[in-house]
């Protein structure tokens, strides 16, 4: 036992020490200030732009009960969600003055209950305007909106022709006081890609047919396009949580999560040893064999499988056959003997490992691996010196 500590502090590898949830199987550790960085940062290259956050999806999965508290020290005052019951949650962790705009707008039947917890919708469909407007009518006011349009994604957003109604209607007093005229970039990872400015075009044709108001067209990755796509408002998501904004280049946001799993097993193995489901992989020499808490139903997709490395000590470990629904095996040969052993740790996002090069490893992209991140981990947040265990 005495060789083996001596030999894993020689190599660098750690324990695996759970904190608040100390029987997990992994640990994510989320930056809450790095997210506060990367949020400077993107206002910083906006210039006069307001920088607003997307935070759908519980913040990517990453808690916007914390999230959110931290955005607002770091200056933002404007939110996106995807749905009502998100902006519902969200509102109680911003300042009561902060915007809280639902992308999807508000389900039919529930217009008075996004008023009532002070939500704007986006504006995507015909419908959705008539019922908003109705709503305006019936309290004998104007309601504020976001009207979104289709400039080529054809995705969300009031088509040119619907878009010709409202422009009709542009001189007459209307129910629904606006706030920002939107839509959504298709190819803005692709700095290159010709969709860029056409979109942009018929973005500003729609622009000059509605009266003056505020414009967003920039997402995360868009916002790099350049001063040309900024407008009034950008609308950064996963960019604020370090995905790189165009894939292959330098990332110039910081680093958000880290995860570590735990070690549960190690063997020797023979050369020829099948490993995991349908023996898709076998050792070609005698090897040790490490098998890691992880597995898809914590969000590390079946797509990785045989592919990338979880990392201990500095030593790529690479991944060996399929991963399972609760575990993966990784080759430990590269490390001493006796330097990796149960329960201790190995990286699987971090230094060595970006969350982008994981996705890459599942053929996907880092906002999926992000969002898909589990419930079983014990997660702990970092903001200034201190590491706090999430309370749920």
């Amino acid at each position: 036992m005495g060789t083996r500590v001596r030999d894993r502090e020689a190599t660098g590898v750690q324990a695996f020490e759970g904190g608040g949830n100390p029987h997990a199987g992994a640990i994510l550790t989320v930056d809450l200030d790095a997210i506060a960085a990367n949020y400077r940062l993107l206002s910083r290259r906006l210039g006069t732009a307001e920088c607003a956050a997307v935070l759908k999806a519980d913040a990517y999965g990453l808690g916007a009960a914390r999230v959110a508290p931290v955005l607002s020290a770091a200056g933002c005052r404007t939110f996106f969600v995807a749905h009502l019951d998100e902006g519902i949650a969200l509102r109680r962790h911003v300042p009561r003055e902060a915007a809280v705009w639902i992308l999807h707008g508000a389900p039919r039947g529930a217009e008075a209950e996004c008023l009532a917890h002070g939500l704007v919708p986006v504006i995507n469909t015909p419908g959705q305007l008539a019922r908003w407007a109705a709503l305006a009518r019936a309290r004998a006011c104007k309601l504020p909106g976001l009207l979104q349009v289709d400039s080529g994604m054809s995705r969300f957003g009031l088509s040119p022709a619907e878009i010709a109604a409202v422009a009709d209607r542009a001189g007459e007093p209307d129910a629904v006081e606006w706030r920002l005229v939107m839509s959504h970039l298709a190819c803005a990872d692709a700095p290159d890609s010709d969709a860029n400015p056409a979109q942009r075009s018929r973005f500003e044709d729609v622009r000059r047919r509605l009266p003056p108001m505020r414009a967003s067209l920039a997402a995360s990755s868009g916002i790099f396009l350049g001063a040309d796509y900024h407008y009034d408002v950008a609308r950064p998501g996963a960019a604020l949580f370090g995905v790189a904004p165009v894939a292959g280049r330098p990332n110039p946001l910081k680093p958000v999560v880290k995860l570590e799993a735990r070690v549960l097993q190690v063997r020797d193995a023979p050369a020829g040893t099948a490993v995991g489901y349908g023996y898709t992989a076998r050792t070609a020499t005698a090897s040790r064999l490490a098998t890691v808490a992880i597995g898809y139903a914590d969000g590390f997709l079946r797509s990785a499988s045989g592919r990338g490395a979880a990392w201990a000590g500095g030593v790529a470990l690479p991944i060996l056959g399929r991963v399972s629904m609760d575990s993966i095996v990784v080759d430990a040969s590269a490390l001493p003997a006796g330097a990796l052993a149960e329960d201790d740790a190995v990286e699987i996002i971090g230094p060595h490992r970006s969350l982008d090069a994981v996705a890459a490893d599942a053929g996907t992209i880092g906002y999926e691996v992000l969002t898909g991140l589990g419930d079983r981990f014990d997660r702990r947040y970092l903001h200034g010196a201190d590491a706090t265990a999430d309370p749920t």
